[in-house]
């Protein structure tokens, strides 16, 4: 057993500690305002969600409403030019067209337990938007999704679809005008309504509980990975697990069941944009340092004096200057492999997976298949790739590339 080896092995990488740390990353760095709200979520998650009838009521929806399991799929023509065993995830055929589906389904059914009436929720790609708005719908609730202006020009589709769900979104036109400041935007709306209103975060960031709770509901992803790998190859641990990320919820969700056994590689792919030191980029291990965004301390692009530089990325849902607690000690212990994709690799990948499989992915998950192109394969390894979602939404961008 390698020294790398033994020193993870006294590393708990699933769960944070009791104050919402994963290593030295995480807590919860919040104004005073904020405090109530947080510490009744925290105070609380943890009995809803391990209550039983929540648990019926959560499956129960994750397989009639969402969709699951979703397809665990041999990609074959992908395996073939790699020259290994690809299985593809296939989290594209939840309802919704993402992974997101998985946590708001299970933020609602919480909401609603706390008696919130009034649901926020902020978006980069739109798919979280998308997904927040439709449980919003199911569960008649009020519900309001903040969006950066760049965002709801490039992802106009979701746009659209958040409206006729009965969302009102509402653009933020401060900074980068995309996912960090809708973020900002919506933390600013939850000061000011404090007793009715539950945020629901779309990714592993923020505040704890968030990156644990999210990370919980998204584990659906791996559990199921797990028991469709038993039943195709007799052997439910693949060699490697590869996922985009941003934030990182569709990364936590691949990851979690997998964390604490060390001989699955956990493969995590950020957004390198123009090129990690292009200074247009969203590469936050590879840039960041130590920092406090949106109420986690945790790998933060900034200056020197600890501003928050404006990240870059094609895709929406990447285009982020943080990376969640949880990966970031994954980073920071040499759990995770991390590896970076630009724009072009990025196109490069979806079209050449679009013609290869017959699938159009999402441009996030483009980047987990650009990122097989830099790895080096057995032909005896079994590869699992999260497509974390569908490729419609960023239509006009495959459009404009062509």
């Amino acid at each position: 057993m390698s020294v790398m080896e033994q020193k993870q092995q006294l590393v708990q990488f699933t769960k944070p500690s009791e104050q919402g740390y994963y290593g030295k990353f995480g807590g919860a760095y919040i104004p005073e305002m904020l405090h109530r709200n947080v510490e009744e979520l925290r105070t609380n998650y943890l009995a809803i969600i391990n209550d039983e009838t929540f648990k019926k009521e959560f499956n129960q929806l994750l397989t009639d409403y969402v969709g699951r399991p979703t397809p665990l799929f041999y990609a074959e023509r992908l395996s073939a030019l790699h020259g290994t065993n690809i299985y593809l995830k296939r989290e594209d055929l939840c309802h919704t067209g993402a992974h997101k589906i998985n946590n708001t389904i299970g933020q609602i059914l919480l909401a609603k337990r706390l008696g919130k009436k009034r649901i926020i929720a902020e978006t980069g790609a739109g798919q979280h938007g998308v997904a927040t708005a439709t449980v919003c719908a199911l569960k008649g609730m009020e519900c309001i999704v903040y969006m950066g202006e760049k965002d709801i020009e490039r992802q106009a589709p979701n746009v659209a679809r958040m409206k006729m769900l009965g969302a009102t979104v509402i653009p933020a036109t401060s900074g980068s005008k995309t996912l960090k400041d809708a973020t900002n935007e919506a933390i600013r709306d939850w000061i000011n309504h404090p007793n009715n209103t539950h945020y629901i975060i779309g990714s592993v960031v923020g505040p704890h509980p968030y990156p644990d709770m999210v990370a919980t509901f998204q584990s659906i992803i791996s559990k199921e990975i797990r028991e469709q790998l038993k039943e195709k190859t007799n052997n439910e641990l693949p060699h490697y697990v590869v996922a985009c990320v941003g934030g990182g919820s569709n990364a936590a969700g691949a990851f979690y069941h997998f964390l604490d056994e060390l001989s699955v590689k956990l493969v995590a792919v950020e957004a390198a944009g123009h090129g990690v030191k292009s200074g247009m980029s969203a590469a936050t291990t590879q840039l960041g340092k130590m920092g406090v965004l949106h109420g986690s301390k945790s790998l933060v692009m900034q200056t020197e004096d600890g501003q928050v530089v404006e990240p870059h990325s094609i895709s929406a849902g990447l285009d982020y200057p943080g990376i969640g607690p949880l990966h970031a000690n994954l980073f920071d212990s040499g759990r995770g492999i991390f590896l970076s994709a630009t724009d072009e690799e990025a196109l490069n990948a979806a079209f050449e997976t679009t013609k290869l499989e017959g699938i159009i992915p999402a441009l996030e998950s483009a980047h987990a298949f650009a990122a097989l192109h830099q790895m080096k394969f057995k032909k005896e390894d079994v590869v699992v790739v999260c497509l974390s979602g569908r490729g419609d939404k960023d239509l006009a961008t495959y459009m404009n590339a062509l």
